[in-house]
């Protein structure tokens, strides 16, 4: 997809806007103007994040929003000023007619620059598609954000081990054993390590069949959890992400059956990934093994069974970024670009599997930037 010759124009924080962070590279928790003229790129910021923002220079310029707010209000006395106002008053002083926008800028302020008489294009997919291929330091960062994941993996695998199946329940320290406990357990330990950890997934038995149900109450033995860990690393706001699947207690031979599935899914997916190969190939790859195994896809009035989601992402300061290893749409994997490789089953009555981890795409193949064991089953 082409870019538009247009300079980017932003509005929003980093915190909810990766955009705003790729762009900016240093964290600011309320939304701020920043553009780009040429090479250089520049911000405006209140006077509490101004002498912040300037030290971490990662700006060409970061200019005071009290100055330019005043020059607005002397070019339009009459009506109140805003950023739409304080953005037309930056064009003109730097001769720009026109910005490109990210898809989800602000629809008002989109409208009030239009009106200001400002053209602005959409772009209409990625802002920086170059967010696609990944630098050294970068690939560094989303190992360091998969190193957390693996820290909240330990976590819970040593409160499984030391959990006692009674009945239908995990016993642990004395009381019922929930998914609650080992996301607080998990989330803890990615904390004291230096990452963000939130939303994560720890799902057993039925609910890991739905796979973006966080998990909720006791967990029983035998049956499948999925854990699915995906925290940002706070220094740099780089993304890991990766899922295990346990059990505590004694799999059922279908259970077993299941997990080794998944996992030569996900192996044949992983050997095919390299530069120039197309995602939805990788993808239809891993379903094909799944129907070659038996496993079979439905989709009811009730929801899905079997295989009914993508096989991967890319990852970088969002979760979900391009690529995709997608069922339905065609993506050349570009060298250096970082993507996930996580296929699923799902099966009401026997339990969900889900296995995932991180790879670089290279010449010569798949270059892991995750690391787990796969040791499923915890007696």
């Amino acid at each position: 997809m082409a870019t538009s010759p247009l300079p980017p124009l932003l509005y929003a924080d980093t915190a909810t806007s990766s955009d705003q962070l790729y762009f900016s590279r240093v964290g600011v928790p309320d939304p701020f103007i920043s553009f780009g003229i040429g090479n250089k790129r520049f911000c405006v910021q209140n006077a509490l994040e101004f002498g912040r923002v300037k030290k971490a220079r990662t700006f060409h310029t970061v200019l005071p929003l009290a100055d330019w707010h005043a020059r607005a209000v002397t070019r339009w006395p009459r009506r109140k000023v805003g950023v739409a106002e304080v953005i037309a008053e930056l064009a003109r002083a730097y001769r720009v007619r026109g910005f490109r926008v990210p898809d989800d800028f602000p629809v008002a302020l989109f409208l009030k620059l239009r009106a200001l008489g400002l053209r602005l294009e959409p772009a209409g997919g990625p802002m920086f598609p170059e967010r696609e291929i990944k630098s050294d330091a970068e690939a560094a960062a989303i190992r360091e954000g998969n190193r957390l994941s693996s820290v909240g993996f330990a976590a819970a695998e040593a409160i499984l081990r030391a959990s006692r199946p009674k009945g239908r329940t995990l016993r642990y320290a004395g009381q019922p054993l929930t998914s609650e406990v080992l996301k607080f357990a998990i989330e803890s330990a990615i904390l004291r390590e230096g990452g963000s950890s939130l939303n994560t997934i720890v799902a057993g038995g039925d609910q890991a069949c739905d796979p973006h149900n966080r998990g909720t109450g006791p967990l029983r033995p035998h049956e499948l959890i999925i854990l699915d860990i995906f925290p940002s690393v706070t220094a740099t706001g780089y993304y890991g992400d990766m899922t295990r699947t346990f059990l505590r207690g004694r799999a059922s031979d279908a259970q077993r059956r299941l997990v080794a599935t998944v996992r030569a899914a996900q192996l044949a997916a992983i050997r095919m990934i390299r530069t120039g190969v197309d995602g939805q190939k990788v993808h239809q790859t891993v379903a094909a093994t799944f129907v070659a195994a038996g496993y079979k896809t439905k989709h009811t009035k009730n929801g899905s069974v079997g295989y009914f989601h993508g096989t991967g992402h890319g990852l970088g300061l969002a979760v979900h970024e391009m690529p995709r290893l997608s069922p339905t749409v065609s993506m050349l994997l570009q060298q250096g670009a970082v993507v996930t490789v996580e296929p699923g089953l799902y099966y009401p009555g026997l339990g969900g599997c889900r296995i995932e981890d991180v790879v670089q795409v290279t010449d010569r193949g798949a270059k892991m930037l995750s690391k787990y064991h796969y040791e499923w089953e915890l007696r």
